[in-house]
């Protein structure tokens, strides 16, 4: 019983603190070209699976383009842009099917919106993209292992719990991915202490 608790807490919890920091959030021409160029690349490169070996996978680089767009431009258009891309995923990617509603909420529209937490602390100095990076992922993460627990419980391997084998399974896919996202991040030649275009 406490497992559905604690992902209805999380979910409502974030969803109603990302769009108390959407307010304000006034889309021109520029913001939605923008956007749906970000939600275009993040489904095709998030359509390309590196499979692991315990079962999981990871993408070719689809947290970036997200992060991008939160760092360089506005964290609220990456919001925004998440959540059109997390229900377009539902269709896009076929491994990005739900087998129940609920997921959507507690999944879909957390596992590509969070990204744009990567730019919450700013981009003037490498430790706030590094943090902003490092909440991002742990938003993922959160969103993604409780969608296993309630969800894909079925899915444990054999005498693991629910819990375990979800920590378990997607720690083996967010940590490489995490390591290579961070890592390309710090190392695009970006100059990120400039002004936004969107100042």
């Amino acid at each position: 019983m406490i497992s559905p608790v604690i992902t209805f807490v999380f979910t409502v919890g974030y969803l109603g603190i990302t769009l108390f920091l959407c307010r304000g959030l006034r889309l021109g021409v520029r913001d939605i070209a923008l956007g749906g160029l970000v939600c275009a690349i993040t489904l095709v490169l998030a359509g390309i699976i590196i499979p692991l070996p315990t079962g999981a996978s990871i993408s070719a680089g689809s947290w970036i383009p997200l992060m991008l767009l939160a760092l360089i431009y506005d964290p609220r258009l990456a919001f925004v842009t998440g959540w059109i891309t997390g229900i377009l995923s539902l269709f896009l990617i076929p491994v990005w099917a739900p087998i129940h509603w609920a997921q959507i909420f507690v999944e879909h529209l957390v596992a590509f919106s969070c990204l744009g937490y990567a730019g919450i602390f700013g981009r003037d100095k490498k430790w706030k993209i590094l943090l902003g990076a490092l909440l991002a992922i742990s938003l993922r993460f959160i969103g993604q292992v409780l969608s296993g627990v309630i969800f894909f419980s079925d899915n444990a391997w054999d005498g693991w719990g629910a819990w375990a084998y979800s920590i378990s399974y997607h720690l083996s896919s967010k940590i490489p991915e995490g390591i290579a996202t961070i890592a390309i991040l710090m190392a695009l030649p970006v100059n990120y202490s400039a002004t936004s275009s969107r100042a």
